[in-house]
């Protein structure tokens, strides 16, 4: 009932762009069901304050208002203010945006949504809708299909084959180079034992960059370290003293395939990481494949 309810509101809108707005009041309600456990609540920015603009004729702007102050005061910029709650072109003008960001809210005014009783060890309702959400949306906008998931079935399989069950404690650590929203890092840590390991991931498109972040706290994950930069061309996580390629236990990845680009923003021939040495060619100029998994 909640995908019939969000695909019977978006309208017109491409499910790509309709995700960003959906999934970010599915977080907010998530934050504000745990009472400031996670985030710091500032006042008026409750998940019952944003209940309060249904009908008022500037509720896309008090959203942004509200949305700006909750990510300064946690360090959440660029993350749950991905959307703009008050762009005429998307949501169009007048009562027509009024209508639908009121019933895009009251969709999450549902009693069966509540996760204030949620437990990291019980069920995590609010999370298993994200994903929920996370694979329809990847389904109906083909564009970006794998852009920013990737289904569970092929995540829990890529982490038994590189054995993440044998990890030996929650230091031991999990990479993904194109981590999208970060769902095959998800899948692939609840394959460690008690699924505790350090997290990792880094993602070049900032708006999908603010989808993982947000499904990390969604699942009980908020200390993961999540960067946003094209990994072949500026990878993040170096090691600060001797500049190389930090290293990881386990590392899954769904890459670009067929990336005709990915040589964009560097020279390849002449990668200060030095990923591509000792062989005779360099990958092929249209097919980012073997650069990817050369990283």
């Amino acid at each position: 009932s909640l995908w019939a309810s969000c695909d019977e509101l978006r309208g017109s809108m491409d499910a790509s762009q309709y995700k960003d707005y959906v999934l970010v009041f599915l977080f907010l309600k998530y934050v504000s069901d745990k009472g400031g456990e996670l985030v710091e609540i500032p006042e008026g920015c409750d998940f019952k304050d944003f209940s309060k603009l249904k009908g008022k004729p500037n509720i896309g702007e008090q959203i942004n208002i509200k949305l700006t102050e909750l990510a300064k005061a946690n360090d959440l910029e660029g993350i749950i203010t991905v959307a703009d709650f008050d762009d005429d072109a998307k949501l169009g003008k007048g009562k027509e945006k009024v209508d639908i960001l009121s019933n895009l809210i009251q969709i999450f005014v549902d009693e069966k949504l509540d996760s204030s009783s949620n437990t990291a060890e019980g069920d995590d309702i609010l999370g298993d809708a994200y994903e929920y959400l996370m694979r329809h949306f990847a389904t109906e906008s083909g564009k970006s299909k794998g852009q920013f998931y990737t289904p569970a079935e092929v995540s829990r399989i890529m982490a038994k084959v590189i054995g993440i069950n044998k990890a030996k404690s929650a230091s031991d650590t999990l990479y993904d180079p194109t981590c999208g929203s970060g769902s095959l890092l998800l899948k692939a840590a609840s394959e460690a034992p008690d699924g505790k390991i350090s997290i990792y991931g880094q993602e070049k498109d900032n708006a999908t960059r603010g989808l993982a972040v947000m499904n990390m706290w969604l699942h009980n994950n908020p200390s993961s370290e999540i960067e946003q930069g094209n990994t072949l061309a500026d990878p993040h996580f170096t090691i600060e003293k001797t500049g190389g390629l930090r290293v990881f236990d386990f590392a899954v990845a769904n890459p670009p395939f067929s990336d005709k680009k990915w040589m964009n923003g560097f020279n390849a021939a002449n990668d200060d990481f030095k990923r591509f040495e000792g062989f005779d060619n360099l990958p092929p100029k249209k097919n980012g494949d073997y650069a990817y998994l050369l990283h």
